[in-house]
């Protein structure tokens, strides 16, 4: 896998029934033998690897068919409780858009990606700051990536869709988003006003 420089870059993908956000935490249970010879290869070689919420199919069986904005993922921790399985933690990275993906004969998937920059900064809004700041707190700040960020807009959209009940498609929306100021008022109007009404 190429995985040097910004840019484009191929990765493993992994399609999912979720959505990694920047910064975010995903917790693995590894147990299909594609995905462990993905995760072999990547504890091995230091590579991350491309989480993509699944379009059509399922993340068992057949090879599932990603969107095309999703998120590289960095395993922070592993451990292989049985031979045939592995547990891991993996940290939400930088986004990005498939351009072409190819299926290995065991179905696991690669993707040639584009790195997408960094959606552009915002000053968070005061409602969906002081939202996240009281569930963190009722939470723990430690199930949270330090630093704490309450004023990056992103970043508390981000956080608070994770938390919030938020459908997977509308997840999916926010993290296309390029823009902080235009995400955080499509998070206020289509999930905060249902949210604190």
């Amino acid at each position: 896998m190429d995985v040097a420089g910004e840019g484009r870059r191929e990765i493993f993908l992994f399609p999912l029934g979720t959505v990694l956000f920047p910064g975010g935490a995903l917790p693995l249970k590894i147990f299909e033998q594609r995905y462990l010879d993905m995760t072999k290869v990547c504890i091995r070689d230091n590579l991350p690897f491309g989480v993509c919420l699944i379009r059509e199919g399922r993340e068992v069986g057949e090879p599932a068919l990603p969107h095309d904005v999703g998120c590289i993922a960095t395993i922070e921790q592993w451990d292989m409780p049985a031979a045939s399985m592995f547990h891991l933690l993996a940290r939400g990275g930088a986004r990005f858009r498939v351009q072409t993906t190819t299926a290995a004969p065991n179905g696991l998937l690669s993707a040639r990606v584009d790195m997408l920059p960094e959606t552009t900064s915002a000053e968070s809004d005061s409602t969906c700051a002081e939202l996240l700041r009281a569930m963190i707190e009722k939470i723990g700040a430690e199930h949270f990536p330090q630093p704490l960020r309450y004023d990056d807009a992103a970043w508390v959209v981000y956080r608070l869709a994770e938390l919030l009940p938020v459908e997977a498609t509308l997840r999916q929306h926010f993290l296309e988003f390029d823009n902080a100021a235009a995400l955080t008022t499509k998070f206020k109007n289509s999930v905060l006003k249902q949210t604190l009404t």
